[in-house]
């Protein structure tokens, strides 16, 4: 008898009160599906799983994609007792008990794998609790999580273990397991004989999102609803699938990647000028939950960054978009937002104006923070104008053509050129001006007058 009794995998009717998805639960490498990057013939973990050296390991990736069922799989071929609890129950009492029984078990020639969920919901000190114990070998811990290990697991932890990516499983794939479990007598739906044609297991397949634990929950709810009995025969149609699922879950979490992701390609497609794009990834964030206050300060943001003043307007109808959620709310502000990323997906794009302010910035950091050169300082007093505040000012509305020949950056940067406006929209007949005031100050400087002189 293990020192951590696991309960037996069971073939008795009591199985079906278990999940679909516990049930169908791969029990070897062969019967997994997807993660063929890491798992298919000569792949890196594969080969560690089958040479017995996979030490700690960290697998990052989406929901329903085999983290669990890898490192019990790697438990069962490594034979090694297999502990698993979760990050959102388990505190620094349970895991320091965990490792003693470890410790203990390794002094008797018994391998122990634990396995976390969730681990990036352990702060910093509770995953600092099990780093002497990987570092002596009494356990092989395996974490698994849907958030980056970059941001959300501590360096010294991670450091100490192989990260893998496991990707969602595709449409295919997903079919491929659901037929499985419609046949499978002994631990899937087979003795209910129910029939379901290719289109029907698809629409199962697109909702669950690559998430095999949520494709199998809707077939198991569907199964129900069918009503079929051992010997009925019926048939899981369109219909049903569409009563089981009831409300598409997307996958998404408003503090974690997903959400930074998801703005990122709405925010690339509105400056690739791909409207079609930018109306599926807005969608995407409407249709999960996403604050709508949020994204029209990115689509404000969009109308600045990328489109500046090659369309002038761009920033008007945004922030236009912005009081329409504000005052009529959601779902109605959906469309504000959907005029707003169209628009600016077909806007001339421009990013002079980042580009510029980002050069003031550098500019303001790294060099001397001159004087205002006396020439732009008011004179409200005797004292300041015999100091020279104000003394060879000239006021622009009086020259003929409102342009002075007047320096008006600091000496250390007066030749400095931030805004370079492009070809693009409005910047066009913009840059035709500033072309303009650069040929009338020149001539002013050769002359020696001002250019209301020339």
């Amino acid at each position: 008898m293990g020192l951590f009794p696991t309960i037996p995998e069971s073939t008795n009717p009591g199985e079906s009160a278990r999940p679909l998805a516990d049930r169908m639960r791969p029990r070897t490498l062969d019967e997994f599906m997807g993660q063929d990057h890491l798992v298919g013939p000569s792949k890196p973990l594969r080969t560690q799983i089958e040479l017995d050296d996979t030490g700690s390991l960290i697998f990052w990736g989406p929901p329903g994609t085999g983290k669990t069922t890898l490192a019990r799989i790697i438990a069962h071929v490594t034979k090694a007792e297999f502990i698993e609890f979760s990050a959102v129950l388990a505190g620094i009492k349970e895991i320091k008990q965990v490792m003693a029984d470890a410790e203990r078990a390794k002094q008797y020639g018994m391998r122990t794998v634990v396995f976390i969920d969730e681990i990036h919901r352990f702060n910093k000190a509770q995953q600092d609790a099990f780093l002497p114990h990987v570092e002596k070998g009494n356990i092989r811990l395996i974490g698994a999580t849907t958030e980056n290990p970059s941001f959300e697991i501590n360096s010294a932890l991670l450091s100490r273990s192989r990260v893998y990516v496991l990707n969602s499983l595709t449409e295919e794939q997903i079919i491929r397991l659901l037929k499985r479990a419609l046949a499978d007598q002994e631990r899937g739906l087979g003795t209910l004989k129910l029939q379901a044609s290719d289109r029907s297991l698809a629409k199962i397949a697109a909702y669950a999102s690559g998430d095999a634990r949520s494709a199998y929950n809707v077939l198991e709810v569907a199964a129900r609803l069918a009503k079929a009995g051992p010997e009925s025969g019926a048939e899981i149609t369109d219909a049903i699938i569409l009563d089981a699922v009831q409300q598409r879950i997307l996958r998404y979490d408003k503090g974690g990647e997903e959400h930074y992701n998801l703005i990122s390609a709405l925010h690339k497609s509105v400056r690739n000028s791909d409207p079609d794009a930018s109306l599926y990834w807005l969608g995407r964030m409407l249709e999960a939950g996403e604050d709508p206050l949020y994204i029209a300060r990115r689509v404000v943001r969009m109308a600045v960054e990328d489109v500046g003043l090659a369309e002038p307007n761009a920033l008007t109808l945004c922030m236009s978009a912005r009081d329409a959620v504000d005052f009529i709310g959601m779902p109605e502000g959906n469309l504000a937002l959907a005029q707003a990323v169209v628009y600016l997906a077909l806007a001339p794009k421009s990013n002079a104006l980042y580009t510029a302010y980002g050069a003031v910035q550098q500019d303001v950091e790294q060099t001397a923070a001159e004087s205002v050169p006396l020439h732009l300082r008011n004179a409200p007093t005797g004292l300041m104008k015999g100091l020279g505040y104000g003394q060879g000012y000239q006021y622009a509305h009086d020259l003929e053509g409102k342009i002075a020949d007047m320096q008006c950056l600091p000496d250390n940067l007066r030749e400095r050129v931030y805004y370079r406006p492009t070809s693009e929209g409005v910047e066009k007949r913009i840059r035709e001006r500033m072309a303009e005031i650069k040929k009338r100050r020149a001539q002013a400087a050769q002359s020696g007058a001002s250019p209301a002189e020339t």
